[in-house]
């Protein structure tokens, strides 16, 4: 049986993320697949957002390091409600979030005015296999 967090390595896996990404996660829950991918940055940052204020609240917690290096920060926030000004990523992705399988033309048109040129978006719903 997997765990979370072997799950979730194996979808930061699959994300070919580089030093220097600027990565849009949507739907952080508390912030394990976030501590992976600022594990992966050096000049790169992570934006994550949840709608869940207890989910943000402990993704900050957990990434407490991350933050304060500015390297991650973590709004609460939808994907329909999200305003991230003039933020552009190079990486999107989601794990388990349902609109990215409902309704995936939404979900992508929503993400548009964030996607910098040449931006990867990425959904996960099951064990990456």
């Amino acid at each position: 049986m997997w765990t979370m967090s072997e799950r979730l390595r194996g979808v930061v896996d699959q994300l070919a993320i580089q030093p220097c990404d600027r990565v849009l996660e949507i739907g952080c829950g508390q912030g394990v697949a976030a501590t992976m991918v600022c594990q992966l940055l050096s000049t790169g940052t992570l934006t994550a957002i949840d709608r869940s204020t207890k989910m943000v609240e402990a993704a900050t917690r957990r990434n407490a390091v991350h933050v304060a290096s500015g390297r991650a920060e973590f709004l609460i926030a939808s994907l329909e409600d999200m305003n991230l000004g003039d933020r552009r990523f190079d990486l999107v992705f989601a794990v388990r979030v349902g609109s990215f399988h409902r309704e995936p033309e939404r979900a992508h048109d929503l993400l548009r005015p964030w996607l910098a040129p040449g931006a990867r978006v990425r959904s996960f719903f099951d064990v990456p296999v």
